[in-house]
């Protein structure tokens, strides 16, 4: 029959215990041969803490797990005993394995990590913005420059009466719409 890939429905943030224990469990189970990969879908996103750039790991699909299994009678015994699992995601909880495309997109969902968050930057020359965090926060002004292939953006805000060039991360800013 071949391994599919099917949906596990579990607690909120039971996620990696579900994973942990299919993966540890499964031999002394009987059922090893049988289970490939077991997978929590998460994809690494920027945000600004602190004034620092972080990159964090997110949960694509919180409360659900992807499991690489032959279905049969026992590893649908062993995957429904496993603590934190609620069910199958299928119709009336029935298991319903992912079709393969849906499984490529989702790997490469995975993949494509912080490149997407950023890419496309929302911001053009002589957009009106405000510094939303760092040393110029609630500073306001005019982008003059876009970067994007480094996330950057060059402002120009006036400092002490003057237009000073600040380069400062997109994450940083928020565009302001003018005032009628």
């Amino acid at each position: 029959m071949g391994k599919r890939w099917y949906v596990l429905h579990t607690y909120s943030g039971h996620e990696y215990k579900v994973k942990q224990y299919i993966e540890n469990m499964a031999s002394s189970s009987g059922v090893a041969d049988r289970i490939g990969q077991v997978v929590v879908p998460v994809e690494e996103v920027v945000e600004m803490r602190d004034g620092k750039k972080v990159t964090t790991k997110r949960k694509l699909f919180p409360s659900y797990v992807l499991v690489e299994m032959e279905l049969d009678r026992d590893t649908q015994h062993f995957i429904a005993s496993v603590p934190g699992v609620t069910s199958f995601v299928g119709p009336e909880r029935t298991p319903q394995p992912l079709k393969d495309e849906e499984v490529r997109s989702i790997l490469a969902r995975m993949e494509g990590g912080q490149g997407k968050a950023l890419s496309g930057l929302p911001f053009q020359e002589g957009d009106l913005v405000k510094v939303v965090d760092g040393p110029f926060k609630d500073f306001t002004g005019t982008v003059d420059e876009v970067y994007p292939e480094r996330n950057k953006v060059r402002v120009m805000v006036s400092i002490f009466g003057r237009p000073t060039p600040v380069e400062l991360d997109v994450l940083q800013v928020e565009r302001v719409m003018p005032e009628r």
